[in-house]
């Protein structure tokens, strides 16, 4: 992973592969961003027009090369589109954190990067090292190259990223830069779990990774295999399971802190693969199902980076871990399931199997009586119908529970947006052979999937559901700090949420 370093030295004596800069969308052209005074002193204050000539605009995601001026020891300025100009000149967070992402990812295959963007205060120094750290990402375990440390495209991720203007002996300063380096790392590792081929992560193998992450952290892990999972009555999760030779795994992390005094409940579907069980999903929709476990690998990342940050809130995380094949032992359309809860369900579909193994983690994390639950799956289609591939859904038995995780993802920058419970789609579910189905009405699939879960949280425990089945793996090309693939949605809402809690700004 690059490498960060907080510097006040000056861009033109700094060695370094490459100086960036941030431009901005000004009312009659490109206007140099803070952070670049040196650069554009160098340039004899027409930086701004050498971009415009080049055809720079200094629109969000854009990116202008050119030679260093005489006398700076790196070789290359990279300026890179931050969007509209502030009135204030006050950069938001999340237009620094894709600018640097969109920087990082240009330099791969360089050693060292001075970035030199607006720097205001330590949020900035924060936001900044996130871009970096999470822009330079790249996934080559199973390329020809991936031994040799040059295995992006044949190169190696950016080195090693100095950030101009933050200040190596400010303490703000300082925690922010550590606060994104552990985050970043963390979220990387929900990537890396995503990215990785089901064969090679099965149930059992995501359990035993979450293993050796709880004992390097001092998290108490508890791993729940298929005979515990008989023996305590998790109906959802062995039946969802059952088909697969690879059996399931429900698996506990427990982080606990000596002064906290609220505790967070997080529970990730973790469909290790999906082919969508005897309710078969067609060729061209279960090509990239390794990625149905990104909620379990989102929580997992969120407990990690609670306990590496020292939270003083206490923090469960529930994986619930299964793959969904078709085979003879498989559950059948028209089969009942008695859920850990004692409830039964009908199943319709097999291929809404989320809710049946969240179901019964949802119960589970109930009984330690939570101050709240919040649970991430990718879950429905109909969400990306709704809110297209960038966007997650919220839903919550709270409405101003539902504000404060919509609040926080705006806040860290990921894209969400609150979706209702409307109470005449649960009829849709009733069932005459069982206490319900899994499946409703098809329209507001989404919303109908939000009302299944409900009924398994415990009575009087505020919760939280994120559908982040748009944004949790990018088909598409690399954007910002995003690369293709697992993006590892939801963990920097998760964090921040145990962050508030931990503030006792939650609620």
């Amino acid at each position: 992973m690059t490498a960060l370093t907080l510097s006040t030295s000056a861009a033109p004596g700094l060695r370094a592969d490459a100086i960036v800069i941030g431009v901005a969308k000004g009312a009659k052209g490109p206007v140099v961003a803070p952070g670049a005074e040196a650069v554009n002193e160098a340039y004899d204050g027409k930086l701004a027009g050498v971009l415009e000539t080049l055809g720079a605009s200094g629109a969000e995601g854009e990116l202008t090369k050119l030679p260093s001026p005489a006398g700076f020891k790196a070789p290359l300025v990279i300026a890179v589109g931050l969007g509209a100009e502030p009135e204030d000149h006050d950069y938001p967070a999340e237009a620094l954190r894709k600018a640097a992402g969109v920087a990082a990812r240009a330099l791969t295959g360089a050693k060292k990067a001075a970035f030199a963007l607006p720097v205001e205060d330590a949020a900035a120094v924060g936001a900044i090292a996130e871009g970096v750290l999470l822009g330079a990402y790249s996934f080559d375990t199973y390329k020809d190259n991936s031994k040799d440390p040059k295995a992006k495209n044949g190169k190696a991720p950016l080195a090693e990223a100095a950030l101009l203007g933050g200040k190596p002996r400010d303490a703000a300063h300082k925690a922010a830069a550590a606060r994104a380096t552990a985050v970043s790392e963390e979220l990387n590792r929900a990537r890396d779990l995503i990215n990785t081929p089901p064969n090679d992560l099965t149930p059992a193998i995501f359990a035993g990774i979450a293993q050796e992450a709880a004992k390097e952290h001092g998290i108490k892990i508890q791993v729940l295999d298929d005979k515990a999972l008989t023996k305590g009555g998790y109906g959802g999760i062995l039946g969802v399971g059952g088909g697969s030779a690879a059996t399931p795994r429900l698996v506990k992390l427990t982080y606990t802190h000596a002064k906290a005094d609220k505790h967070l409940a997080f529970v990730g579907k973790g469909i290790t693969y999906d082919s969508g069980g005897i309710s078969l999903k067609p060729a061209g929709h279960n090509e990239t199902m390794k990625c149905d476990m990104s909620g379990a690998a989102a929580v997992f990342a969120a407990v990690v980076a609670a306990a590496r940050l020292g939270l003083e809130v206490n923090v469960t995380g529930w994986l619930a871990l299964a793959e969904n094949m078709p085979s003879g032992s498989a559950v059948r359309p028209g089969d009942v399931l008695r859920m850990y809860s004692g409830k039964t369900v009908e199943v319709l579909n097999t291929d809404a199997e989320g809710r049946l193994v969240l179901a019964d983690a949802l119960w589970a994390a109930s009984a330690e009586k939570p101050d709240a639950i919040v649970d991430v799956a990718t879950l429905t289609g109909a969400m990306m119908l709704a809110l297209g591939s960038r966007t997650f859904g919220v839903m919550a038995n709270d409405d101003a529970f539902r504000s404060t995780v919509h609040e926080a993802a705006e806040e860290v920058g990921e894209p969400a947006w609150p979706m209702p419970l409307p109470e005449h789609l649960r009829k849709g579910m009733d069932s005459a052979t069982a206490d319900i189905a899994n499946m409703g009405e098809r329209m507001g699939g989404g919303l109908v999937a939000g009302l299944f879960l409900r009924e398994f949280v415990g009575e009087g425990i505020t919760w939280a559901h994120l559908d982040i089945a748009g944004p949790a793996f990018n088909e598409g090309g690399p954007f910002g700090y995003t690369p293709k693939g697992g993006t590892g949605s939801a963990v920097r809402t998760l964090v921040r949420l145990a962050e508030l809690t931990a503030a006792g700004d939650l609620g």
